[in-house]
């Protein structure tokens, strides 16, 4: 009887043992005219027959059937049980037990769905843990730990507690900001390039496009020393070449990247130092791990390959199947050394001065500008008017302090800051959208030039 640990993340799901991975491949099924295709072979074939493909399955898990005509005879809760069952037949011995590191995608009703799968694989589950706790095996003093992953088709944002022990507080997943949202942006870039650079148009047939998307997978996956991506493609006995700066594609990813940033910048108090914990494989991603530090500020940490599973393993050893119901797990002990962070105001994204409202730029300084119906006497204030709903009196306060441009939220209804909820407090930028009420009044950040004209 052996321990394994599985991460059901359908970006790569992914099971090891205490030597090795066993195996990764993604949430991906593939039904043809005679046979269902899970994984790695579904995936290498997705852009030859994409009206064959499923890779939303995972995600959504439910028992209900597909809408899509050709695979209108299953459910998700079919084609996960057929990837599961692939994932264990080949991959595991006959006495061998699973603890499982779970997305925060799968909700309570997702989770025992998949209980049930796997109950009726004979697949003994000794825990189910949060996939972010898993991860997080050391403290991280004097910051707040945030774990960044990505799944297929969201960025996966969790706020980590620290009581003595990793503890999960709040996960976002930011929808439509995947993985496969970014390849598909990826793909029209490269295509373009050879197009250019060889007078060659790879998406004019799906053989080529999956030719295409095959090459970018491997130079994400590989060594991107070198930094730009080359790019070779045969066809009917030709060769086609290209080369793709790096730029270009972190260009081409901005603005999903721009969304988890915004996001991830909601997480955090203004008197909060970061702690970013980045996976494996959202850190390959290339400019995210760079622009998350540049917006967001504090410190960046990156975690090996199969880090989620390891984790699990490490502090689940104590677990058998049969020892009582499997619940989610959100809270685990550390098993490493404590990192130390410096505390520091965090000055990123560009210093605001003013806050601009209509037609009119109301100067931020250390004197606090409130925002809401009706201010103090001899506040300085923005009065809004009385019939927007989920605007209160006192709304929210911006200003200067400890070389921060800092809102502070004091309503009822909510501050948001580029379409964001804060938790108490954020740290404002140039270019930030504050919103109060709804659908509210928008105001923009912005900075003066300087005096002399630098």
């Amino acid at each position: 009887m052996a321990l394994l640990a599985a991460h059901f993340n359908d970006a790569g799901l992914s099971l090891l043992d205490e030597q090795r991975i066993l195996y990764r491949e993604p949430g991906f099924a593939l039904l043809d005219d005679s046979r269902l295709f899970t994984g790695a072979a579904a995936f290498a074939q997705a852009r030859l027959h994409p009206r064959h493909v499923q890779n939303r399955f995972w995600s959504q898990l439910t028992s209900d059937a597909l809408e899509d005509r050709r695979f209108q005879h299953l459910s998700a809760a079919d084609l996960v049980s057929r990837q599961l069952e692939d994932i264990w037949q080949n991959s595991a011995a006959d006495a061998d037990y699973l603890v499982v590191a779970v997305p925060p995608y799968m909700q309570t009703e997702h989770l025992s769905l998949l209980l049930g799968i796997a109950a009726g694989l004979n697949i003994p589950i000794a825990a189910m843990v949060d996939s972010a706790v898993a991860a997080t095996r050391r403290e991280y003093r004097n910051a707040v730990p945030v774990h960044v992953d990505m799944s297929l088709h969201s960025a996966l944002l969790t706020r980590i507690t620290q009581t003595g022990q990793a503890q999960l507080e709040r996960s976002v997943v930011v929808e439509g900001s995947g993985l496969m949202q970014i390849f598909d942006e990826w793909i029209k870039v490269a295509a373009e390039a050879f197009v250019q650079q060889s007078r060659f148009d790879p998406l004019h047939t799906a053989e080529t496009e999956q030719a295409l998307q095959n090459g970018l997978v491997e130079w994400a996956l590989g060594d991107r020393s070198a930094g730009n991506c080359s790019l070779q493609i045969d066809y009917r006995g030709s060769e086609h070449r290209a080369d793709v700066e790096s730029l270009q594609l972190i260009a081409a990813a901005a603005p999903v990247y721009q969304r988890i940033v915004s996001q991830l910048r909601a997480l955090y108090r203004a008197e909060e130092t970061p702690a970013i914990q980045m996976t494996d494989r959202a850190a390959r991603l290339p400019g995210l791990a760079d622009m998350l530090a540049a917006r967001v500020g504090g410190d960046v940490f990156l975690l090996e390959p199969g880090a989620t599973a390891r984790g699990l393993m490490a502090r689940c050893r104590d677990k058998r199947p049969g020892d009582g119901a499997v619940s989610l797990i959100r809270q685990l002990p550390w098993d490493q050394s404590p990192v130390t962070l410096q505390a520091m105001p965090r000055q990123s994204g560009g210093h605001p001065t003013h806050l601009l409202f209509e037609n009119t730029a109301y100067a931020l300084n250390g004197t606090p500008l409130t925002l809401g119906t009706q201010a103090a006497q001899g506040e300085r204030s923005i009065e809004f008017n009385n019939d927007m709903p989920g605007i209160s009196r006192r709304h929210c306060s911006l200003l200067q302090e400890n070389g921060q441009c800092v809102v502070r939220d004091f309503s009822r209804h909510g501050t948001f800051l580029n379409g964001h909820a804060i938790d108490g407090s954020a740290v404002l930028q140039v270019g930030d959208l504050l919103r109060v009420g709804t659908p509210g009044f928008e105001l923009r950040l912005i900075t003066t030039e300087a005096p002399n004209g630098s």
